[in-house]
């Protein structure tokens, strides 16, 4: 009887402890862990990785070593990433661009990241600005759409790099309004932005960060933010998708693992994730890029994925922009 009494306690017991040991990860992580950065040291994303390691490693318990690999537009960083076992050991932090974009405009990708990779988890998104010269002939965006029906591609709309998500967001606007614009293309930010304060471009989209300061100086014109709500620093700003409607475009960053990572590790490491972009002093050092986070289970942020690659394969696809 006793024996009986003993065995039913020690099997309760083990109930009760199942839990605990079922918690998704398990007992990851047992080392470091090593994230691969899509992006030169010094950049945005760079930061971003960076800022969400330090976090990431109280979380945890074990090291983040960050692994710049900027070359190649993301393909480096993607192809190393593949190369590692579906262990949670090895993760990237991609920019939108490396992410979506490069595998449609560079010969040299071969990955897709839906049949590749697995996605861990959205972190953070910054939506892009349009932007006009003091001088520029449309205050408004519903102004600059009339202009680019009536007169076809006599306006310019530069941006800081070839379809980069800028790009993209200028030439969605044009295809989802019948407007035509002049699509120019820099060599970076600071190029684009300089040719815009010399009067040589009438508008510019990018990132709101690099744009800001110099809206809130009186020295451009805030057109239009391409954002599907009024953020925080960007009150007052006119919404894209009040003149054409779903123009919502962002710059953002997802975490990825290699495909056939264990499903427990990856929740693990998206609930990690979400906590570390939920801290106060992530949110206001996100807030020095124009960026903003973005929370979501393991499964909303590959529909998300998904959704984006969609459009910006579609938007490439109808401008015409090949492979180099």
């Amino acid at each position: 009887m006793f024996r009986s009494f003993l065995m039913l306690l020690l099997t309760l017991a083990g109930g009760l402890a199942l839990p605990a040991a079922a918690q998704p990860g398990g007992s990851y992580p047992q080392k470091p862990v090593h994230l691969i950065i899509s992006a030169p040291p010094g950049t945005a994303p760079d930061i971003i990785a960076r800022l969400i390691g330090d976090k990431l490693e109280a979380g945890l318990g074990q090291r983040i070593i960050p692994d710049n690999r900027p070359t190649a537009q993301g393909v480096v960083a993607v192809d190393n990433l593949r190369q590692n076992p579906p262990d949670g050991y090895t993760l990237a932090l991609l920019q939108a661009a490396a992410a979506v974009v490069t595998p449609f405009t560079y010969k040299g990708a071969t990955y897709d990241i839906e049949r590749d990779l697995e996605t861990v988890a959205t972190v953070a998104y910054t939506p892009m600005l349009f932007v006009g010269a003091p001088n520029a002939p449309a205050k408004t965006l519903a102004e600059l759409v009339a202009i680019g029906k009536a007169k076809p591609e006599d306006i310019a709309i530069g941006n800081p790099i070839r379809s980069s998500i800028p790009h993209l967001a200028a030439e969605l606007l044009g295809q989802r309004t019948g407007a035509r614009f002049r699509h120019v293309s820099f060599t970076g930010t600071a190029q684009g932005i300089q040719a815009l304060m010399a009067g040589d471009l009438p508008y510019y989209v990018d990132g709101t960060a690099p744009l800001m300061p110099f809206v809130r100086a009186g020295k451009l014109i805030a057109v239009a933010v391409a954002s599907e709500r009024v953020l925080p620093g960007l009150e007052g700003i006119p919404l894209a998708k009040d003149t054409v409607r779903g123009l919502n475009v962002y710059g953002w960053f997802v975490v990825v693992a290699p495909k056939g990572t264990p499903a427990p590790i990856i929740q693990r490491l998206n609930a990690e994730i979400n906590k570390v972009i939920a801290m106060p002093e992530i949110v206001t050092r996100f807030a020095d890029f124009g960026t903003y986070a973005m929370p979501g289970t393991s499964a909303e942020a590959a529909r998300f994925v998904h959704n984006e690659k969609i459009m910006f394969s579609q938007a490439i696809k109808e401008a015409g922009l090949q492979a180099e």
